[in-house]
């Protein structure tokens, strides 16, 4: 076996272990990230272009506050926003957005029923705990165990994003890994989902992705319907530097 295919196969038991118990943990059952992530504000680990802020009209997205509007970076025309219902709640509403010269921000798509972390959110995520990041990251790529649907986004195809067992309510987790979007929490920006690589850390978890909602709460990826995720995958443009803000909705109005 080569030492690239050991590396994936050890990616694999993150996602089907590690990872069905929050961005990355080693105990427990339930939903399930992916591989790595780095983020698109500096603080979280990602590049130093990010910390340009947003000039456009963001506050034309509802329910984003000027806190959250400064983490967008400025070159970003494609926002897909994630609320979350409450701090501490696994359910959340989706809704992609996109620039346009004359109009402003406008939805494109959404707002969608999404599931999180079944804890809620932090703005500290650790491995383990059970929770789905607050911020703002990019999205820049993508992969699963089908064929792309049709995305523009660099797409992995592998078997390695099978999956088995169970949920936290006892629901199958079968087909969750059919199509991702890694989210670039301490993550290697431009790899597949599958990419170990966690820039800030073990500690600081990682393997945040949006990936197919198996219905229940997650470990603390974003979770979508089937259709919804080959839409969202279809509409992500690299072009427009999509990012995700994602938190519960009284820390996003800030």
């Amino acid at each position: 076996m080569s030492s690239r295919i050991r590396t994936l196969s050890a990616v694999v038991l993150l996602c089907a272990g590690a990872l069905l118990t929050g961005c990355g943990d080693t105990a427990g059952t339930g939903p399930a990230p992916g591989a790595d992530a780095k983020a698109v504000t500096g603080a979280r680990g990602e590049a130093p272009a990010a910390a340009v802020p947003q000039t456009l009209a963001v506050a034309e997205i509802p329910g984003i506050g000027p806190r959250t509007r400064a983490g967008i970076p400025a070159d970003a025309r494609q926002v897909f926003v994630v609320t979350g219902s409450g701090p501490d709640a696994g359910e959340s509403t989706a809704a992609l957005y996109r620039h346009d010269a004359d109009k402003g921000w406008q939805r494109t798509a959404g707002p969608w029923p999404a599931h999180n972390a079944l804890r809620g959110w932090t703005d500290d995520h650790r491995q383990g705990d059970l929770r789905s990041p607050i911020g703002v990251y990019g999205l820049t790529d993508a992969g699963g165990l089908l064929p792309d649907p049709g995305t523009e986004l660099p797409y992995d195809r592998q078997s390695l994003f099978s999956i088995s067992g169970r949920g936290f309510e006892g629901e199958p987790l079968e087909g969750s890994f059919d199509y991702v979007v890694a989210v670039n929490y301490n993550r290697e920006a431009g790899t597949t989902p599958l990419d170990p690589t966690r820039p800030l850390g073990d500690d600081k978890g990682g393997g945040i992705w949006i990936h197919v909602d198996h219905g229940g709460p997650t470990q603390g990826c974003v979770s979508l319907d089937r259709d919804r995720m080959k839409e969202l995958l279809r509409a992500l443009d690299p072009e427009l530097r999509p990012v995700v803000v994602m938190g519960p909705a009284e820390t996003l109005a800030r």
